[in-house]
């Protein structure tokens, strides 16, 4: 269920999409989903057998306002056709309802929680867990999520990167851009790569504005290599459009979080 090149809002997009109640979700919960920066999904309990199918799936969002938000997924091929169909719920009970009305082999219900009518397959070893205790852990791993990407395959390009390199250090207005001492190695840069770490937009002391990070990295004389995080955004007071230019990903990503939770 998890590709780790989705971005969250194709991951929601997706989720929404597919899920044949997303029209009950409450305007309130898709209205917040709007902002989120994150996501983490996990599989929470899953059984097959007799040509039965289901599985619930826990999805944690963190939003641009701190606060994380989860939905559950049930998957089942309880229909006339035995198509997969997916459902959607904001709470652990509102899938627990669902699940217990599923058949299972013999025409019994169950409820694929433990503590249910005679869990069996992988439910027992997928124990249930409370959403609320779980808050923690769920931001723990979106926090994660936040700063670490997957590797990706670097294809550079030499085509005047020293001077790439010169305009993305002088377009920077952060008082934590790197200094001469990176300006420097980077004037021996022979070939370069940009690549789009993150993109979204949210809502900023009432005001839409938008986020995007990228990689600069760039291959020098001597074999090695040096990337450069750059943060565009609207989050300023008139609206305007800034760069703010890093040495880590970790810091631009914290950067941006901070630019987001500002009211």
């Amino acid at each position: 269920m998890s590709d780790p090149y989705e971005t969250t809002e194709e991951h929601l997009e997706g989720l929404l999409g597919r899920a044949l109640n997303s029209f009950d979700l409450p305007d309130t919960i898709v209205e917040r989903l709007e902002s989120a920066l994150a996501h983490s999904t996990s599989l929470h309990s899953s059984h097959h057998s007799a040509g039965l199918h289901r599985e619930t799936f826990k999805h944690a969002f963190l939003l641009s306002d701190g606060s994380s938000l989860v939905l559950w997924e049930l998957a089942h091929n309880a229909t006339r056709d035995g198509s997969t169909q997916h459902e959607l719920y904001t709470e652990a009970d509102g899938v627990r309802l669902a699940v217990s009305r599923l058949p299972r082999p013999g025409g019994t219900g169950g409820s694929g929680f433990p503590g249910g009518d005679g869990a069996t397959g992988l439910d027992a070893g997928c124990p249930d867990r409370d959403p609320d205790t779980d808050l923690d852990a769920d931001l723990e791993i979106l926090a994660a999520l936040m700063a670490v990407r997957p590797p990706a395959r670097r294809i550079f390009i030499p085509d005047n990167s020293a001077d790439h390199a010169r305009r993305v250090l002088r377009r920077a207005e952060n008082a934590g851009r790197p200094g001469r001492d990176t300006a420097l190695r980077l004037s021996d840069a022979v070939a370069h790569q940009i690549t789009q770490a993150f993109g979204r937009q949210c809502s900023v002391e009432g005001r839409d504005a938008g986020f995007t990070l990228y990689e600069h990295a760039f291959l020098l004389r001597d074999g090695s290599e040096v990337s450069l995080w750059e943060v565009e955004h609207t989050a300023t007071p008139d609206g305007r459009h800034m760069c703010e230019v890093y040495e880590t990903e970790r810091t631009a990503r914290e950067a941006m979080e901070l630019r987001a939770r500002v009211r």
